[in-house]
């Protein structure tokens, strides 16, 4: 293995790199998230008349299905990455995120279309869940591959900063439409189409941004040297099958943790304790807000301390605390014992979502990075994060919420045992090595 010891001297501009990938990344998981935080108002509006949690679970399936398009992207826009450059990858992942966000906008409902409806939601999430598995593994290569050494934790944390924040903004611009706009029975007609063409105009902003954004001197240094022929490839990654068992692994609680206490937490609150929309949006809002705030602390004491300290935290607080957590929420009675169960359980979720994409990019070689970052990940969270949602309202339709607990429990206890077992990346990074 050779240093590469020009890095320094010849890569991009840091801030500069770091506010572009981390904008374009936003607007990506704005998209994203906006159909999570509306799906309260548009689910009658694409399916049958039925049971409130009936039509949940119809958009939950759909939310659900986009996950299987993760890996896709993952593979896809991963190779691209790796054999043509991140600044590619992401400049064409958040041209198929606009598009899967306008066809949501324009798609007319149940009633005047029928099944069409529903179908063409399927194919616009399809849409938005391969770019958004592109995203993922390449966005997180990018901001490694800029940061320096002794900060990568704390630059990296940005990509969940800017992921939450991507969410806050959905629920914000929420908030803004219940409380000073739109009437509750305006939301539901045709308020919740607003926020999906506000995505389609953000997209167009974070195309700009990544079209100036410069590549990384890891991947132009790489090709330099080894050239393409073995870049991006699933034969290539396969010859690292401990980093993909790791990636596999560490993503496994954490992404159904993550998934829990930010996607599925709105409807949870409405659905079972019993808030109201506009409450559970609120506290949503201001537990996601501190949550983002959270990340870069983090990122800066694994700098300090370690990665592998903050995972292990998540994995033993997690695996002893979510069951009383979430129990103790179920039963919270007003929406500020609510709002404070939620952010223990958000710190603890801390431990994992503010350094999991540098620990990653810490596993792999610069030729298969983006790859070995996105794919197995994807594959993870479509069969476990996608399907959270899913699983918890199942559970609670036939009356048996409580075994969703122990069924998070239980995925992050497995985590946990990765965790243990595993390197600390911050003394093993592949990052500032060529092969």
């Amino acid at each position: 293995m050779l240093k590469a010891a020009t890095v320094k001297t010849k890569q991009p501009n840091q801030l500069r790199a770091i506010i572009s990938g981390s904008i374009g990344n936003l607007v990506e998981w704005y998209d994203w998230y906006a159909y999570s935080a509306f799906s309260l108002y548009f689910a009658p509006v694409f399916f049958p008349k039925s049971n409130a949690t009936a039509q949940l679970l119809n958009t939950a399936g759909i939310f659900a299905v986009g996950f299987l398009m993760r890996p896709i992207g993952g593979w896809l826009f991963g190779s691209i990455a790796d054999r043509m450059g991140r600044k590619l990858a992401m400049t064409l992942s958040v041209l198929l995120m606009s598009l899967g966000s306008l066809v949501i906008a324009v798609t007319p409902s149940y009633d005047t279309i029928g099944v069409a409806a529903p179908v063409l939601l399927l194919l616009a999430r399809l849409l938005q869940g391969l770019s958004v598995g592109g995203e993922y593994g390449t966005s997180a290569t990018y901001l490694s591959e800029v940061a320096s050494s002794n900060r990568r934790g704390f630059y990296s944390s940005f990509q969940y900063v800017t992921l939450i924040g991507g969410q806050l903004i959905a629920l914000g611009i929420q908030l803004i439409m219940q409380q000073f706009f739109l009437s509750e029975a305006q939301l539901q007609e045709w308020g919740w189409r607003i926020p999906f063409f506000i995505g389609a105009g953000l997209s167009l902003v974070a195309l700009y941004l990544r079209s100036h954004m410069k590549e990384t001197v890891a991947f132009t240094d790489q090709t330099e040297v080894t050239g393409k022929k073995k870049s991006g490839t699933l034969k290539e990654l396969m010859r690292h099958p401990k980093a993909v068992a790791i990636v596999m692994g560490l993503t496994l609680g954490g992404t159904i943790a993550f998934y829990t206490y930010s996607t599925y937490m709105q409807k949870f609150l409405v659905n079972t304790v019993q808030l109201t929309k506009s409450q559970a949006t609120l506290i949503t809002f201001l537990s996601l807000f501190i949550y983002a705030a959270l990340q870069p602390l983090f990122g800066l004491l694994s700098d300090k301390i370690g990665r592998r300290p903050l995972l292990i935290g998540f994995g033993v607080l997690g695996t002893l605390a979510t069951v009383p957590l979430l129990t103790a929420l179920s039963q919270a009675k007003g929406q500020w014992e609510a709002f404070s169960y939620i952010m223990v359980a958000l710190v603890i979720v801390s431990g994992y979502t503010s350094i999991n994409a540098v620990v990653k990019a810490e596993l792999f070689p610069t030729a298969i990075r983006a790859l070995g970052v996105g794919f197995p990940y994807s594959i993870t969270v479509a069969i476990f994060g996608g399907t959270a949602e899913y699983v918890a309202l199942s559970f609670k339709n036939t009356g048996h919420e409580p075994y969703f607990y122990w069924y998070v429990t239980g995925c992050i206890f497995i985590s946990l045992l990765v965790y243990l077992f595993m390197k600390d990346t911050k003394y093993t990074s592949l990052i500032d090595q060529q092969q």
